[in-house]
């Protein structure tokens, strides 16, 4: 392992951020002590620019090179938490009543102030990096509201490169899923509309009830029975909420749920095959069925040169025999796809110690990656805008 100077020498630093951060959590678009945080760190770490409001609480940072060129790196970071109550026992647990970083987003966040920190000291690069801290990354759409609000129109960049701790208990290993690498994902909230009754009279209403847990068996078959074999779909439902009291049939009954997708055309067939069986249980049972869909992430692809690029990075910071490009695809989903629909680009995992998973209430971040992670953001920069031989020299 060969972590940067500067950051090794930071690392005492880094974790008194990422322990603030953790300890302060903030859902989406709410980030407003996180990224006042972030845009104070930036502006005494001599960035050059540092932008705030975009995409409502998003940052982003300047850093131009020695080189002086006209390419352009984007770093990105998410920074949101989720609404999970922490049940770590951690020193510095979240003071936050049902709010944590149960996904690692302050790691990332610290993660690329390190890279930063290196970047803006040394500036042996030629060309100009675009640091990128998003807001709302967990299904509110802060990737696509930053890029509503002009994010590669005033910072435009060549090749964008994000990163995701991994708590694998794998430490200092580093992988990515060349071409699709992550899914799609849709929400899906349905209403039914029924008819209430006294319990004991059950035939003087329209049980939405009934009519909701036969309508979501029947949606769990979607996959089974219409998407083909060798397609991945998932289609979960996560929510049903009805009634209030043991006497009553309800009025109504509400479903929500999520599907997950590959492939553009399979999430099209599964949405027109849930709109059908909605319209259709509605005429069956005499009822009115409100669906609402909505799309809040697109497949993550990544590009196959700049994927190679960034592990051959990775590979200086960890070794060339912890780096991988073997990853499996994930059936999560990521916002920062969004961006890479845009430019081109490539998104790494990073393992850790611990093996509890992401968006658990136990899920602790192993802060030893936080050197790693921003060692190897910084060495990308590094690689793809190298300086000069004569310029190196002299940067020493």
């Amino acid at each position: 392992m060969t972590i940067l100077p500067i950051i090794e020498s930071s690392k005492t630093e880094l974790e008194a951020i990422f322990k603030d951060l953790h300890a302060h959590p903030e859902i989406g678009f709410t980030e407003v002590r996180t990224a006042g945080i972030v845009a104070e760190t930036l502006r005494a770490y001599g960035v050059d620019e540092v932008h705030t409001g975009i995409g409502k609480t998003g940052v982003v940072g300047l850093i131009k090179g020695k080189g002086g060129g006209n390419r352009r790196i984007g770093l990105r970071a998410d920074m949101d938490a989720l609404p999970i109550q922490e049940q770590t026992g951690l020193d510095y647990a979240s003071k936050t009543p049902g709010v944590m970083h149960a996904c690692g987003h302050d790691g990332h966040t610290t993660m690329l102030l390190g890279a930063a920190k290196h970047l803006a000291e040394t500036r042996n690069f030629d060309g100009t990096v675009v640091l990128i801290f998003q807001p709302a990354e967990e299904g509110l759409g802060g990737a696509r509201t930053m890029l509503a609000e002009g994010l590669l129109r005033d910072f435009p960049c060549d090749e964008l490169y994000g990163m995701h701790n991994s708590p694998n208990g794998e430490p200092g290993k580093v992988g990515i899923c060349k071409g699709t690498a992550m899914a799609g994902a849709s929400f899906f909230d349905i209403t039914i509309h029924g008819k209430g009754s006294h319990a004991a009279m059950p035939h003087q209403s329209r049980d939405p009830l009934m009519i909701g847990s036969a309508l979501m068996a029947q949606i769990q078959t979607i996959v089974s029975r219409n998407v083909a074999p060798l397609d991945t779909c998932v289609v979960s439902v996560t929510q049903f909420h009805a009634g209030s009291a043991y006497n009553i049939v309800p009025d109504t009954a509400a479903l929500s749920g999520t599907i997950r997708y590959f492939e553009d055309e399979v999430c099209a067939l599964v949405e027109t095959r849930m709109r059908a069986l909605c319209e259709g249980f509605a005429v069956a049972h005499g009822v009115k069925i409100d669906l609402h869909l909505r799309n809040v992430f697109t497949p993550l692809v990544n590009d196959a040169a700049l994927s190679d690029a960034y592990l051959a990075a990775a590979a200086d910071i960890v070794g060339a025999g912890n780096v991988s490009d073997a990853v499996r695809p994930a059936t999560g989903s990521e916002d920062f796809s969004d961006m890479l629909r845009e430019v081109p680009g490539a998104y790494c995992r990073v393992g850790h110690a611990g093996t509890i998973g992401l968006h658990n209430p136990g899920f602790v971040l192993d802060m030893d990656v936080l050197p790693v992670g921003a060692s190897v953001m910084a060495r990308v920069v590094e690689h793809r805008m190298p300086l000069g031989d004569a310029q190196a020299d002299a940067a020493g």
